[in-house]
């Protein structure tokens, strides 16, 4: 701990962290808790142009006791924000602001919105005209030697130069302007302007304020710094561009402070002055809901109590004393923590999407109440499936509900424009996210930055695991469980060098996007509580705060999240009644349906929700389950851990006589799942009703077994022993026994509520698939259209069903694939065809034009009668050959015709283009003829080419396959690529017959011996293979491109992807 007199206190009112993106390297906690040491009071954070760190860094500084002063480095442009020309508008200067109060901190969201939104050219840019409308409560630092201050004092526009602090302080006021002074020995002809500084600031009577440009914490940082500047500009380290490896930057101490400024009277001291005018409080964890208007004067509650009661009768559902007890007790719990705006808000979301046919769906606790079933909001009885309410919300839960609301995902956009719309555009935003430095992509970035080939960085990086949802993989967790990776550390000086640098950046902001669902309704303009941007890639707006800062600031998560398997439901839907004028009305299919318990027993679930994959399948098989519940249970159970429970669950299912209770009072809990302990709200239920918990306590419960703590499950182990002794009258051994079978359960438990809903959903796509397969599994291949292997992997299973797929058609084909006619009753069609969206090089607008044209005028006849009727912009060489090669034209053309003649067809098409062109311009026909379309003639394509153009066009052989000629050898072979990466073990030897995709050869490091790595595909789908240095000496001739061979191989796996080392190759013929 430093101990420093108050005169010689210095602090830092100029630091960047890595919120600095790829510039800065101090993550905050750090920066903190190092002032803290550095027996530091007070500390400022001032990013390049942002504000993404202002929240964390103040709820940290707090609970370490230093006073945050909140800022950014501001870029200024050099006319108005609004001028982008690149000649005079590339470059801006640097500006120090720091919020002096709360009216500055709105004020300096406000310009950092509108720099990063109206000023954002190259980067977000302030201007004078803002400091003027919005500098209250800001104080004003000169800037750095960037700055335009220090850059007209360089070009000895001395007078200027105090115009423009005059400027500022007719801005910021005379009391909140200081003189900026920095000394970074390296800047050589910034050292001559330090006198001139010093006698304008007594000039003008303005302190002068030393700062340090600290972009990292330790001098010995200052070679991963170098490196990550290198990451942010594409160079590597050796170039000099934007490095700062010559001075030092990092986060010097009071007593380094003193030192460099001591020639500088003032420059220290007065940086405790400027601590000391900062005002801020900053209030947090205070909820701001939407403004939701409210006619007739009623309340919020009222109309919350209105709608929630009026739904009985939208349900269906008879007031029950049960059901109305319920519902109060619920609607008093909501009224008193101050939420019924909350879920009015939420209830007229989900209105507005059932009036509007997007399908959504509610995950999480939520579906554990019962207002949010009578509002329309979830769609599970929370009674009928003994759901408590508490595990969402109760009276002693400090954090607000959290509804996550899943809708289509190609219709989630309309749902936040509905908001934006409702709310207010400025009120209505995604939220930013922060992708960060992981492991695997630090090494591989730092690799390329230090100049090493991409196969060094690609080598170490893939021997650092995955990590798991929750659970980040780290550099140092690499090392302590790969060996292989620690090895290579120990013995290759290249591999410890970027190990090295890797793990100082580890875990550094690399870069801001658009969260995957979140986003936030505010009562007033966004500002007020978050500054907004632009998403660096998308457009759209986004908040600068992360999820965890923007409800600290006051502003409730609402979760948008979009769902491909509601998509599928929803297109299936509306083919269901296309095809045969059937209303499915999926929230009230038949919870019963034989049809869809089959399908699962038969363990036909490729392309379900949540049921698929060969693990579940087999269980299903086991189970045959029957009953909406078995599924809800299988939803909660398969997952690592608690899938050692299954063949329990399985064995009772069949056979009652297994069902044992330890105790009578649990079988009004535990009787939907036999017994066992699946899901955490049971448990909960338990210690609640049992162990005499209080809500409050049951939540600290659940925080406990979910972090699995030793020391809390010891405290938690005796307070539940003594309360069932006090609650129960269980005796100590009895209620020992009790905790001793829950403890284990206790540590997997899953959120009931959450596999109700998912469990519904997953039951859903089982109905559609198992009563109405073909328009199901039409819905799949448009909506995985572009994953060539899903799209693969769903073909597979419609042959398997006995459903031909068919190439692309100009006279049958939609966007998306489609059921067509194979017989005289459309309904009973057994024939996908592909979509027009599907065939690469042909744009969307050129498809939509043709399918527009065949509805105006009827099928196309010919290929004169297709040129003469689409005359879209984009009907080009490219457009024409794709549309030929993939079989779109048959039924008009032959392929190679078409191929051969694509120029005379094409000038076909632009004359009767200009003749019309004339027609119209001369009110009738022009006399101009168009020729008679004379085409060269050739040989029709033969299938082998057929099948060469589909996949290329399409990614999937259509009409046949290559190794169609081979089916009866490979079905002897037995295996396939889709049953090896589904079934396949690590480490399995396997027998193959597949076709040479790809190949692509290397040489070994070290010995330079000549390798290959093979793409191999079969009828379902593709894998990766390597052939080794001493089989390829053997076999090199065999690998070829479209060549049929028969390998074995080992299975091996990396982060979950399979792959195959071939021992042994042979070709097929």
């Amino acid at each position: 701990m430093y101990m420093e007199n108050s005169e010689k206190r210095f602090v830092h009112l100029h630091t960047h962290s890595h919120y600095s993106l790829l510039d800065g390297m101090s993550k905050v906690p750090d920066l903190v808790k190092t002032a803290k040491e550095f027996g530091m009071t007070a500390l400022a954070i001032t990013d390049h142009g942002v504000m993404y760190g202002a929240i964390e860094f103040y709820k940290e500084c707090k609970k370490a006791g230093i006073k945050p002063i909140i800022g950014v480095e501001a870029y200024v442009a050099t006319r108005s924000r609004h001028d982008k020309e690149p000649d005079h508008d590339g470059r801006r200067y640097h500006l120090t602001l720091l919020a002096k109060n709360n009216v500055g901190y709105k004020n300096l969201m406000y310009m950092t919105s509108v720099a990063s939104t109206e000023g954002f050219y190259y980067k977000p840019r302030m201007d004078k005209e803002l400091f003027q409308k919005h500098g209250e409560g800001i104080i004003c630092l000169s800037g750095c030697p960037g700055s335009e201050f220090i850059t007209l004092l360089k070009n000895n526009h001395i007078d200027e130069a105090k115009e423009l602090l005059n400027f500022y302080i007719n801005c910021f006021g005379k009391e909140n302007v200081f003189i900026e002074v920095m000394k970074h020995d390296e800047i050589d002809w910034y050292k001559p302007l330090i006198p001139i500084i010093i006698s304008i600031s007594n000039e003008m009577n303005l302190p002068i304020v030393g700062t340090w440009d600290s972009h990292y914490l330790h001098t010995d940082d200052v070679e991963a710094h170098d490196t990550l500047v290198a990451i942010n500009t594409g160079a590597d380290v050796n170039s000099k561009k934007m490095s700062m490896k010559d001075g030092n930057y990092s986060f010097i101490d009071s007593d380094k402070a003193n030192e460099v400024f001591k020639d500088i009277p003032g420059a220290v001291a007065n940086t405790s002055m400027v601590a000391d005018l900062i005002d801020l409080e900053i209030e947090l964890d205070k909820l701001y809901f939407p403004d939701y208007k409210i006619e007739d004067g009623k309340t919020a509650d009222e109309l919350l109590r209105e709608l929630a009661e009026n739904g009985f009768a939208l349900r269906n559902m008879e007031k029950t004393e049960e059901a109305l007890t319920r519902l109060n007790y619920e609607l008093d719990i909501i009224k008193m923590k101050g939420y019924p705006s909350y879920f009015l808000v939420v209830a007229d979301l989900l209105r507005f999407a059932r009036e509007n046919g997007i399908l959504s769906n509610i995950r999480g606790s939520v579906a554990g109440s019962l207002t949010t079933y009578l509002l329309g909001i979830t769609s599970v009885n929370p009674l009928e499936y003994k759901l408590p309410f508490e595990r969402f919300l109760n009276p002693e839960r400090p954090s607000a509900p959290d509804i996550d609301m899943d809708y289509a995902d190609n219709r989630r956009d309309e749902m936040i424009e509905y908001a934006k719309r409702k709310y207010g555009e400025d009120r209505v935003v995604q939220i930013g996210t922060f992708g960060t430095m992981m492991a695997r992509g630090s090494v591989r970035d730092v690799a390329r930055a230090l100049g090493y080939p991409y196969s060094t960085g690609d080598r170490i990086s893939k021997l650092i695991p995955m990590g798991s949802q929750g659970f980040p993989m780290t550099i140092d967790k690499a090392l302590e469980q790969v060996e292989e990776l620690q090895t290579a550390y120990d013995e290759e000086r290249d591999t410890k060098i970027i190990i090295d640098i890797a793990k100082r950046m580890e875990g550094c902001a690399r870069h801001i996007s658009v969260h995957a669902a979140g986003v936030v309704i505010s009562p007033k303009p966004l500002w007020e509580f978050t500054p907004i941007q632009f998403d660096p890639k998308g457009g759209k707006m986004i908040t600068q705060y992360d999820m965890y800062s923007i409800e600290d600031a006051g502003l409730p998560k609402f979760d948008f999240l979009g769902i491909r398997n509601l998509s599928i439901l929803a297109d299936a839907v509306k083919l269901v009644k296309i095809i045969f004028d059937i209303e499915v009305d999926l929230d009230n299919v038949p919870l019963e349906d034989q049809k869809t318990f089959d399908l699962l027993a038969r363990g036909d679930t490729e392309g379900l929700f949540q049921l698929n994959g060969s693990g579940m399948t087999r269980w299903l098989k086991e189970l045959k389950p029957s009953t909406i519940h078995d599924i809800n249970a299988m939803v909660a159970l398969y997952r690592p851990g608690p899938m050692q429970f299954i063949p329990d669950y399985i064995a009772r299912k069949h056979n009652p006589s297994l069902i044992t209770y330890q105790d009578k009072s649990f079988e009004t809990i535990l009787k939907q799942t036999y017994g066992i302990l699946v899901y955490q709200d049971d448990l909960l239920i338990i210690a609640h009703d049992l162990a005499g918990y209080t809500w409050g306590e049951v939540d600290k419960f659940r925080k406990a077994v979910g972090k699995k703590i030793p020391e809390e499950m010891e405290a938690q182990r005796e307070k539940f022993i003594k309360g069932c002794m006090n609650t129960s009258g269980w005796s100590e051994k009895k209620a020992t026994e009790i905790w001793k079978w829950i403890e284990p359960f206790a540590a997997y438990g899953f959120n009931k509520a959450h596999s109700a809903s998912y469990g519904r959903v997953a039951y859903q796509t089982a109905y559609m698939k198992a009563n109405f397969p073909v328009p199901y599994m039409t819905a799949i291949l448009t909506a995985e259209s572009g994953d060539l292997d899903k799209v693969g992997e769903i073909i597979a299973e419609c042959r398997r069903m006995g459903v031909n797929i068919l190439p692309p058609s100009i006279n049958e084909s939609f966007g998306g694939f489609t059921v067509v006619s194979d017989s005289e009753d459309l309904r009973e069609s057994k024939t996908i065809r592909f979509g027009l969206h599907s065939i690469k090089n042909l744009g969307e607008d050129i498809a939509d034009a043709i399918i527009k044209e065949r509805k105006n005028g009827g099928p196309f006849t010919s290929i004169t009668n297709f040129l003469d009727r689409v005359t879209h912009k984009n009907l080009n060489k490219k457009s024409l050959e794709a549309l030929a090669m993939c079989g779109a034209l048959d039924d008009i053309a032959e392929r190679k015709s078409i191929l051969t003649n694509t120029d005379s067809l094409l000038e076909y098409n632009k004359e009767k283009i200009r003749s019309a062109g004339q027609e119209s311009l001369f009110g009738g026909s022009s006399g101009v003829s168009l020729g008679e379309l004379k085409l060269v003639e050739v040989a029709h394509a033969t299938p082998e080419e057929k099948l060469l153009w589909e996949k290329e066009l399409l990614g999937l052989y259509i009409s046949g396959h290559p190794l169609d000629s081979w089916r009866e050898q490979i079905e002897k072979v037995g295996n396939t690529v889709l049953k090896i990466k589904k079934d396949g073990r690590r480490e399995a030897t396997v027998m193959l017959a597949a076709l040479i995709e790809d190949v692509r050869l290397f040489n070994t490091k070290g010995k330079n011996e000549r390798m290959a790595f093979l793409k191999l595909g079969d009828f379902t789908g593709s894998i990766e293979a390597v052939v080794f240095p001493k089989l390829f000496k053997t076999t090199a001739d065999l690998l070829t491109k479209d060549k049929v061979v028969a390998i074995k191989a080992k299975i091996t796996e990396r982060n979950g992807d399979k792959s195959l080392a071939i021992e042994e190759i042979k070709e097929l013929k």
